[in-house]
């Protein structure tokens, strides 16, 4: 059984996470996904998530830890989401809104309140639920524990939604949801929104930007939009940093207007 194991840890904190596994579950294989989300980024690690879950197999346990709510009354969960493509997949983690969009992405999904204290460490650090609640369950899980076992089913979870794009008097409108470490602004447009041509000029705070099919088909420094393997528009400088270039940071507006 594979888990996955994302969090805002560093490279200290995620080896604790493994051992309370292995504890349970000595069969199961872990990836990390990240450990470098930044601190107390709920969104930025919402996003990860979301756009990494669809690439494991199914009945993947999926562990997040972006938790600024830790030890407070904030409710631990665990999800199982449902897809004809993409199988059945399991979240653990904070009540913070962390898993809903991956668990959104997949299709129908159940979301548990995780209150079985059985299935906890004998000792609970009030600062340390990553090593002593989400793994243990999800440890637990990945041996075939029913998800029902963990608690109630709830519907009133915390949501978070990126929001989509939208398109307004020839202009596509969208805000920035995420900055990769290319520097890279990924916006909430969805390609199936985006019905630009390769070699296309566009407007983008008065600069011009050509979408292309990759970084590649321009020269460096030149700016460019782009479809990424995501599947939603970014944009980005070839050999640069997007971010820097036109002063964006996660959340800021984009509009994008053809030229020609």
């Amino acid at each position: 059984m594979v888990i996955t194991l994302l969090s805002d840890f560093g490279d200290v904190y995620p080896a604790s996470m493994k051992g309370a596994i292995y504890g349970i579950n000595r069969a199961a294989t872990i990836v990390d996904i990240s450990h470098s989300v930044p601190a107390h980024d709920v969104r930025a690690g919402a996003f990860i998530l979301m756009i990494s879950a669809k690439s494991f197999p199914s009945d993947t346990v999926h562990i997040a830890v972006v938790d600024p709510g830790v030890g407070t009354q904030r409710r631990a969960l665990a999800i199982r989401a449902d897809s004809d493509f993409h199988g059945n997949h399991y979240f653990i983690g904070p009540n913070n809104g962390l898993l809903i969009p991956a668990a959104k992405s997949l299709g129908h999904f159940k979301v548990y309140e995780i209150t079985n204290t059985n299935l906890f460490r004998k000792q609970v650090s009030s600062t340390f639920h990553g090593r002593d609640i989400f793994a243990p369950v999800g440890a637990h899980i990945s041996k075939g524990l029913d998800i029902s076992v963990v608690g109630k089913q709830i519907l009133d979870y915390v949501d978070l939604d990126f929001g989509k794009g939208s398109k307004k008097d020839g202009s596509l409108l969208g805000k920035v949801i995420f900055i990769d470490p290319f520097g890279n602004l990924i916006t909430n447009i969805s390609s199936d929104m985006v019905d630009f041509q390769p070699g296309d000029v566009l407007d983008f705070q008065n600069v011009r930007v050509l979408f292309h099919k990759s970084y590649g088909f321009c020269r460096k420094g030149e700016p460019l939009a782009l479809i990424g393997s995501h599947g939603f528009l970014e944009i980005a400088v070839n050999w640069g940093n997007a971010a820097q270039f036109f002063n964006k940071k996660a959340g800021d507006e984009i509009i994008l207007r053809k030229i020609t």
